[in-house]
């Protein structure tokens, strides 16, 4: 195989006991009598033993391609890589693996962003950063030892880095990716985990800067997500280390949390010995927080590459444009492009359901929720927008019918489709089996080009949804409700745990099923820019949280952003070249001229 080119077996994927080794048969150059595609041995420690692998040094490369188009399971890529990669990886996981090229450099004082697909390698990076996984440089079968790796990155800053990190004269922290999962790893109240982390004296500001005292002596396997979220984040940022690793802060939290975290890190930063890292998927709240940006890309699975450092202005705007300049390298397809103005008012659409006032009360001193009664149009995207703790997953469940409300009577008379905002479909079940069960469109052309490409479902179709990611099963759930026949289809944050792309495939498959299908569809969701992409009109929730909620009538877009954003004291400026909506910082002269106009998204 070329020097620019490397195979990778999905080993999870791979299962010899449902074929015939087409891959191996049908091998030119094992027709030929060379060894390229083999079987694995008894000895193997990767895989099954009777699993495949490729030898790159005999493979004739991307341009034969025939085991990928054998293989009945998608389980072989042949990749050619970028010319422009440097000679060794940072790592490899072993034969026809997955390999990283480049690491990120944490800056003193700095806050840096990783910005990329998942299964891109940021996660390798940030073991690597850690100090949990020491760099091959590719050599798998034979690691260099360290002393070999500096060499790798002498005369550089990551060769300080890691000489520090050898030392012990660096401490980190870490915040994990998905804290659904903090219940099952610790046995308490709120306070007890948090207690023991505070090394910086910090508790009481943090978590009355992240409004988590409430929950401060519950059990932490009785909140939220969005409480687990802020909870993850405390903990990370009250310990006292040299360097911040937070993987993904926005999950469940609504725009004024996102707001508030990112200021906290930010001011960490600001005292000037800290090293910040953060992997994040809101453009808008990447934009407000990192001094500069890794940008990552590749193939997930197969090989991700990190660049060097861009600003962070030029460093979205070439990920949003699908080119990076300097790399030369094309990312995506197509440009994500906003509108720089509000959409015009759509036209009036015959409506699909109306629903009175109503009120949905817990019980005295508990929380209550008044709805202005409105109309849901045919054929429209609503997006509906609040904080996290007013009202808006309660009002979907008494649309859905499934909650009585205190007073109103809720008679929509429609089918509803629900994706809930905390997917429970973990369960000993193949996904190509679980979506057969619900829509008799699966397999068809339609449902292959409308739904499962989109959302990238052809490679997990085989696995069992208990072994899904956070954000693959949560495009199964999307999947799952825009599969069913109905009149309304309600989606409760789809945007959770989803990259930059998956977000932009989704929120195009959304639209596209609306349009085609004459559909109408509800989406709730937290995402600035999803929301704006997606929408025709808004519904904002407004109220104190967790205490009293309020939902207006449906309006257009521009009046929709502006009572929402004007709730949460927040203004939008648009980028010169890209038009996408950038975060003001508090107090500067655009924001005040901004909220003088009335225009806090918008803006002309």
């Amino acid at each position: 195989m070329a020097d620019d080119s490397i195979a990778v077996v999905d080993l999870e994927r791979c299962q010899p006991d449902r074929c015939n080794y087409e891959c191996k048969n049908f091998c030119p150059p094992n027709r030929t009598g060379k060894e390229c595609i083999t079987v694995r041995g008894e000895d193997a420690e990767d895989g099954k033993p009777d699993q495949v692998r490729i030898s790159e040094e005999i493979c004739l490369g991307e341009t034969c391609g025939i085991c990928v188009e054998k293989c009945p399971f998608d389980a072989i890529e042949i990749i050619n890589l970028p010319s422009e990669l440097e000679e060794h990886p940072a790592h490899r996981y072993g034969e026809n693996a997955f390999s990283l090229y480049g690491l990120p450099t944490p800056q003193q004082g700095q806050v840096t962003g990783i910005l990329g697909p998942n299964g891109i390698g940021k996660t390798t990076a940030v073991r690597i950063l850690a100090g949990e996984l020491m760099p091959n440089l590719g050599e798998y079968a034979d690691p260099p030892d360290f002393e070999a790796v500096l060499d790798e990155y002498r005369g550089t800053e990551k060769q300080t880095y890691l000489e520090r990190l050898d030392e012990g004269d660096l401490s980190v922290s870490r915040k994990p990716q998905y804290v659904d999962e903090i219940p099952s790893q610790f046995d308490g109240v709120t306070r007890e985990l948090l207690e023991a982390t505070d090394e910086r004296g910090v508790l009481d500001e943090l978590v009355e800067r992240m409004e988590i005292g409430p929950v401060m002596d519950q059990s932490i396997d009785s909140l939220s997500g969005g409480e687990l979220q802020r909870v993850a984040i405390i903990a990370c940022l009250a310990r006292d280390a040299d360097f911040y690793f937070l993987d993904e802060i926005t999950p469940y939290l609504d725009i004024g949390q996102r707001v508030t975290a990112a200021r906290i890190i930010r001011e960490l930063a600001d005292e000037g010995e800290k090293s910040m890292l953060v992997v994040e998927h809101d453009l808008a709240i990447l934009d407000l927080l990192a001094d500069n940006l890794n940008i990552a890309y590749g193939e997930p699975g197969a090989y991700g590459v990190v660049t060097d450092p861009k600003s962070v202005r030029n460093g979205i705007n070439e990920y949003l444009k699908g080119y990076l300049e300097n790399e030369n390298m094309r990312v995506r397809p197509n440009a994500i492009k906003f509108e720089e103005h509000a959409p015009r008012p759509v036209e009036k659409g015959q409506v699909l359901a109306e629903y009175p006032d109503m009120e949905m009360s817990y019980g005295e001193g508990e929380f209550s929720l008044s709805v202005d009664g409105g109309a849901i149009r045919e054929n429209e995207v609503l997006g509906i927008v609040g904080p996290n703790g007013i009202g808006k997953s309660t009002f979907a469940k008494m649309l859905a019918g499934n909650l009585e409300p205190t007073s109103g009577d809720v008679d929509v008379d429609l089918d509803i489709s629900y994706k809930p905002q905390y997917i429970d479909i973990a369960q000993p079940m193949r996904v190509d089996v679980f979506l057969q069960s619900i829509t008799d469109q699966f397999g068809s052309s339609y449902w292959d080009t409308e739904i499962a490409q989109p959302l990238q479902l052809n490679r997990i179709m085989e696995q069992n949804l208990e072994d899904l990611s956070g954000g693959e099963r949560q495009r199964v759930a999307i999947a799952a409700c825009l599969s069913e026949d109905a009149d309304l289809y309600l989606l409760d944050e789809p945007s959770a745990h989803l990259d930059v792309e998956q977000r932009v495939q989704a929120t195009r498959a959304i639209r596209r099923y609306a349009e085609r299908q004459d559909a109408t569809v509800m989406v709730i969701d937290h995402d600035i820019y999803m929301i704006d992409l997606l929408a025709d009109r808004l519904q904002v929730f407004e109220g104190e949280p967790a205490k009293h909620g309020h939902a207006t009538p449906p309006q257009e877009m521009r009046s929709g952003m502006n009572e929402f954003l004007s709730n949460l004291g927040v203004t939008f400026r648009r980028d010169e070249r890209t038009k996408r909506p950038r975060v003001n910082k508090p107090g500067s002269q655009l924001d005040k001229q901004q909220r003088k106009d009335g225009e806090y998204y918008y803006a002309n």
